[in-house]
């Protein structure tokens, strides 16, 4: 599709519009779940769909950092789903803030995704997505990163630009139920390391938040499976009523 200058000013623009409300059928959620399991759970698929999920992540620490204050250093992304972000501040309130916004931020995104899907405005989810994603390049601090952040940055432009917008709120119901089958998914990997293999604590965010605060590892992930049970809750008002409707 070639299009000129101003209609693709056009399309951007109307994207933070409201859309069509989806009708989204028992049939399409089923659908939507299957997707969404098919993307988080098998290893094949979450090779890829993993590093969206780890750069959420990350985004979920970069951020809490600088609305408490702190100096970005920056963020650094990992093919094998790890990632680092870097920050400095005075205070360990701040760093205790930042560090624990990490595995709760892919299912806040999540339910973000699936209320603004069901509600018109998917395509506005979208495209702020796209625009934070963007905005995180200046923050990228290795190739590997780069390569995470530019492919997705790339998928959200054409579903934002090139996708028509009644398509689009379906395109975000599905991306958050998988971002939320996602952080069900890293917690219990979180727990496996706790419990089986300790020899990997140093990278876990819970144990550091413990050497941060001596409050117990198990507190956090608590603190943490708290925040996502939340999310689903949340996320799953708009799906009940589909449910109720079709029983």
């Amino acid at each position: 599709m070639n299009l000129s200058s101003e209609e693709l000013w056009q399309r951007v623009t109307e994207v933070f519009g409201r859309a069509a409300v989806p009708e989204v059928t028992l049939i399409e959620l089923a659908v939507v779940f299957a997707l969404a399991i098919a993307l988080s759970i098998p290893r094949a698929t979450w090779k890829y769909f993993g590093l969206l999920a780890t750069a959420t992540h990350e985004l979920g620490h970069a951020f809490a950092a600088i609305v408490s204050g702190q100096r970005l250093g920056g963020i650094k992304l990992q093919l094998d789903h790890s990632g680092t972000t870097t920050s400095y501040s005075r205070g360990r309130l701040a760093a205790v803030w930042s560090g624990f916004w990490g595995y709760p931020v892919p299912a806040l995104t999540g339910a973000a995704l699936v209320t603004c899907g069901f509600a018109g405005w998917g395509p506005a989810a979208l495209g702020t997505g796209t625009l934070i994603l963007i905005a995180s390049l200046l923050f990228i601090r290795n190739f590997a990163g780069i390569l995470i952040t530019g492919a997705a940055i790339a998928a959200g432009a054409v579903l934002v630009i090139f996708v028509p917008r009644a398509f689009t709120g379906h395109v975000a119901i599905c991306l958050g139920v998988a971002l939320l089958v996602a952080a069900v998914r890293d917690l219990a990997k979180l727990t496996h390391v706790h419990l089986r293999r300790r020899d990997r604590l140093a990278s876990s965010d819970a144990y550091i938040l413990y050497r941060a605060t001596s409050v117990p590892s198990g507190i956090w992930i608590a603190l943490f499976l708290a925040v996502v049970a939340g999310c689903w809750l949340v996320a799953w008002q708009p799906i009940s009523s589909i449910l109720a409707a079709g029983a």
